[in-house]
């Protein structure tokens, strides 16, 4: 009879999660992860079946919590559409300004990961294209509206305001990687949506 599991896996999903997102996917080794999550390697292996396994659920975990966070900002049709992006700006720069570590931001687990694995790992690679779907779309629904309320004053399409949206917020991660400080990172903000509302 197999025994039951005596720790959280949420805990350690959480711990490894955190674990590829500082060091990346290839920097971090078995050890690394038995460290952060407290695990032993038979209980990691048992639990998460392989180093891969336990990667894709911690990107999955990462993905669902940022993007629902993101899409609840999006969806809050209390804000027009305008303030909307704006308050969505307003969270990555606090996302990448509260967590800095010798003066750089953490950046984005799904940036890290497209940088580093998107190329040769198709199951990282099919997460991240579902999740840029699923953003691009709420993105593309919020530019739509805010050009039919006025909030939104640039003529192009949304289709592709949306993709401009989503490259200024990866490359406002990245910036942060690089030492970016709240100001650059404000700024960059800034700039992007005086190009959405003129």
């Amino acid at each position: 009879m197999a025994r039951p599991r005596t720790f959280d896996e949420d805990g350690a999903l959480d711990a490894a999660m955190r674990t590829f997102w500082e060091k990346g996917y290839e920097a971090t080794s078995t050890q690394d992860l038995c460290d952060a999550t407290g695990l032993g390697r038979s209980s990691i292996y048992n639990t998460f079946k392989s180093k891969h396994d336990l990667f894709e659920r911690a990107l999955s975990r990462y993905i669902d919590s940022m993007t629902t966070s993101q899409l609840a900002v999006m969806e809050d049709t209390r804000l027009s559409a305008a303030e909307r992006l704006r308050t969505l700006f307003a969270m990555v720069v606090d996302a990448e300004t509260a967590h800095r570590t010798g003066g750089r931001g953490p950046g984005c687990l799904t940036v890290n990961t497209t940088v580093e694995l998107v190329a040769r790992d198709p199951q990282a690679a099919d997460m991240l294209e579902r999740d840029t779907r699923r953003r691009l779309t709420a993105l593309r629904a919020v530019l739509e509206e805010g050009q039919r309320d006025g909030s939104i004053t640039s003529p192009r399409d949304a289709g592709a305001l949306a993709r401009f949206v989503n490259a200024a917020i990866a490359g406002m991660r990245i910036s942060s990687q690089g030492g970016a400080d709240r100001a650059a990172l404000e700024s960059i903000a800034d700039i992007t949506l005086d190009a959405l509302t003129g």
